[in-house]
């Protein structure tokens, strides 16, 4: 296989939301998407697959290296998944990507975040990072837009992965009650809302993966306790009928 096919195949194994969305766009832009999808998994399972800290730290630095090699148009190492990624990644997108890598150190460790700025920051570096990436290099990108909407999607993907931080022994939240819930989920509405007026400024086929963010966060704001008892489901049906608004109109 080539390598995008490789990656096509570690994100219909790893994030079949991702995977959907980037077969839901058009041939040319998946041998965009799937690399930096892939890239992502990679990543985002870095501090999963050991106990030990110092390698996963050692795991995250790698990927930092690669970002900095992307970055200094340095020829990058032989991987199934860095050689593609070199290929399409801009520097801007490297460092968006670089920045990625960094928050996630957060999740190596069972602190909780520091304050709500931290909090939201990682959304904005890890997802808002992500759509940022592949958006600029699909060829139109807004730093800004991207940063509202993809901490819109962060957030609607953490919560549904309360339950297992919390098997985990993590700390997901600085608030957990159901108001304080219903509150982000609303914080995250609006900067969806607001990305939406905007959606014009990032290109279409890196936006596909939105497509179910408002109604997993509509649900949590009306329903908090479905959060933390794992029940946010948008179902098959509205789930591909939003597929195909955000694929076919660039609605989401």
């Amino acid at each position: 296989m080539s390598d995008w096919h490789a990656c096509a195949a570690i994100v219909e194994r790893g994030d079949p939301v991702r995977f959907r969305a980037a077969m839901a766009a058009p041939v040319e832009a998946r041998a965009i998407l799937f690399p930096i999808y892939a890239a992502n998994i990679e990543i985002s399972r870095a501090p999963w697959v050991t106990q030990e800290p110092m390698i996963a730290e050692m795991r995250l630095q790698w990927w930092r290296d690669v970002m900095e090699q992307i970055i200094e148009g340095d020829e990058v190492r032989r991987h199934e998944v860095a050689t593609p990624l070199a290929g399409v990644l801009s520097h801007a997108g490297a460092e968006a990507m670089d920045r990625l890598i960094a928050a996630r150190r957060w999740d190596i460790y069972k602190d909780p975040f520091e304050d709500a700025a931290a909090f939201t920051a990682y959304l904005e570096d890890t997802s808002g990072g992500l759509l940022f990436a592949v958006c600029d290099a699909l060829g139109k990108a807004d730093a800004n837009v991207a940063k509202d909407a993809g901490y819109a999607a962060g957030l609607a993907a953490f919560f549904q992965a309360i339950p297992a931080l919390e098997e985990a022994k993590r700390v997901p939240l600085l608030d957990g009650r159901a108001s304080a819930i219903a509150d982000l989920a609303k914080t995250g509405l609006a900067r969806l809302k607001r990305a939406s007026a905007g959606r014009l400024n990032l290109h279409k086929s890196g936006c596909i993966a939105l497509w179910q963010t408002q109604p997993i966060l509509a649900q949590a704001a009306r329903d908090p306790g479905a959060v933390a008892q794992g029940r946010l489901d948008v179902g098959a049906l509205k789930s591909s009928l939003g597929l195909s608004k955000a694929a076919l109109l660039g609605r989401w």
